[in-house]
């Protein structure tokens, strides 16, 4: 498995539009844009920072998985993604190499990127995103 970069942080909010003041506001870092992911259940922005790029997820729906990430630890740090050179390989690696996987196999994410999650419990509390993008 070969990994390229920090592709992005995902952080948890209520609301994008208020929490995209301070990363845009504050920080000064542009809006790259907002992007519905439905079989996800939540909306993205990008904020790009050099060659890497702030996430900011907010839930779409009551019984998303950001949604219930707020509900049970609120706003904040809710994953990191490593942008690998194959993310097929990656998977079967980690999985013979006994990492629990949330995703077997890769699912469509936002910006058209092929993601999967490797679950906390394999990897020391961290929700640790794998990405592959073109």
């Amino acid at each position: 498995m070969k990994v390229l970069k920090i592709d992005h942080i995902g952080i948890a909010v209520k609301s994008i539009d208020a929490t995209g003041q301070l990363y845009n506001g504050l920080l000064g870092l542009q809006h790259a844009g907002n992007e519905t992911v439905a079989e996800q259940k939540v909306t993205t922005a990008f904020f790009p920072v050099g060659d890497t790029e702030v996430e900011l997820l907010e839930s779409t729906a009551p019984d998303g998985p950001i949604a219930k990430y707020l509900e049970k630890k609120g706003e904040g740090v809710q994953h990191i993604a490593f942008r690998v050179e194959n993310i097929e390989e990656a998977l079967a690696e980690l999985k013979s190499k006994g990492v629990q996987l949330i995703d077997e196999k890769p699912r469509r994410g936002a910006g058209g990127a092929k993601i999967a999650f490797l679950h906390p419990k394999s990897t020391f509390g961290v929700l640790i995103e794998l990405c592959e993008r073109e």
